[in-house]
């Protein structure tokens, strides 16, 4: 139950159901969540652990709302972790699974030129991105680096939740992802590894709202 408590929070904060930066008390997330006060407290403590809300003894709960420093930091962690797996990914990524993610960019590069970004092909687009950045964590075999990174996944989610997504932005992350893709296809770590760099620094901007 502390489990399901776990992931229907994190639904409804990433579904907006519950705002980023609310505070609710714990008998009003009961009843939202739907189940007993014993496991929500258990998903609780460790939503708490991991950064995504504080909970105030006698007086409720205060969701994060991301800001700057939050944007940074999460980049920068993201940077630690997954610039050492993209040396890894690019010299041992199979051809057919790199070839098949490169299809895929191209596919939904061809969609948004076509018709635009649209509530259609949003989540092909978040699950194009998941994929990329989840696959090369993976490189490392790292059940511990993993477990991590998803936690990270968390914090983007939480950071996307204010930003508003365009053609030419998704786009630029599109063809941003295929210089990786195409480095790795090559097995050139170094370019794959500076492809990687340059994408986060462009993305942290995207999200600042710098471009």
């Amino acid at each position: 139950m502390s489990e399901l408590a776990y992931e229907r929070i994190l639904d409804m904060l990433f579904g907006r159901e519950l705002p980023a930066g609310a505070f609710v008390s714990q008998n009003d997330l009961v009843k939202l969540v739907g189940v007993p006060v014993a496991p929500l407290r258990d998903a609780l403590r460790v939503l708490q652990t991991e950064g995504l809300l504080t909970i105030h003894p006698r007086s409720g709960i205060r969701f994060m709302k991301a800001d700057f420093e939050f944007a940074r930091n999460t980049y920068q962690f993201r940077s630690i972790l997954e610039r050492p797996a993209v040396r890894v990914f690019a010299e041992t990524a199979s051809h057919e699974l790199l070839d098949a993610m490169i299809e895929r960019h191209h596919r939904g590069i061809a969609e948004l030129e076509s018709k635009g970004f649209t509530p259609a092909i949003a989540p092909e687009i978040v699950a194009i991105d998941a994929a990329l950045h989840f696959e090369i964590i993976g490189a490392l075999g790292n059940v511990l680096v993993g477990s991590t990174y998803r936690r990270v996944h968390n914090y983007l989610q939480l950071i996307r939740l204010d930003r508003t997504l365009t053609t030419p932005i998704v786009l630029r992350t599109l063809r941003e992802h295929l210089v990786l893709l195409e480095a790795c296809k090559a097995r050139d770590a170094d370019a794959a590894e500076a492809a990687l760099q340059t994408h986060f620094s462009n993305a942290l901007q995207r999200t600042l709202g710098i471009f």
